[in-house]
């Protein structure tokens, strides 16, 4: 496994690389499931706490990607009409 200071090079050298900051257009077709399942996955890859062990990209990703991915999220959810079943289902 990789210490954080390597993780964090290697996801510096990644990001540099020319084009990786041009905006691209994915069009995607998921089912309503999926993306409550995306939502959540996002929501928690996004919200576990720092392990000193075990180090991933998006633990050392920027505030601005973070906060990208927590738009994809909620522009998916309202996309498929599925925000208040998604608020309900986090109260639970």
């Amino acid at each position: 496994m990789m210490n954080v200071k390597d993780l964090t090079s290697v996801y510096d050298t990644i990001m540099s690389i020319p084009g990786m900051n041009d905006q691209i257009k994915i069009d995607l077709k998921l089912s309503r499931r999926n993306v409550l399942l995306l939502t959540q996955a996002i929501t928690r890859a996004l919200s576990i706490p720092k392990n000193d062990d075990n180090h991933d990209l998006i633990d050392i990703a920027s505030k601005e990607s973070k906060e990208e991915l927590l738009a994809l999220s909620t522009d998916c959810l309202q996309k498929s009409g599925l925000m208040d079943l998604n608020d309900r289902l986090r109260k639970l």
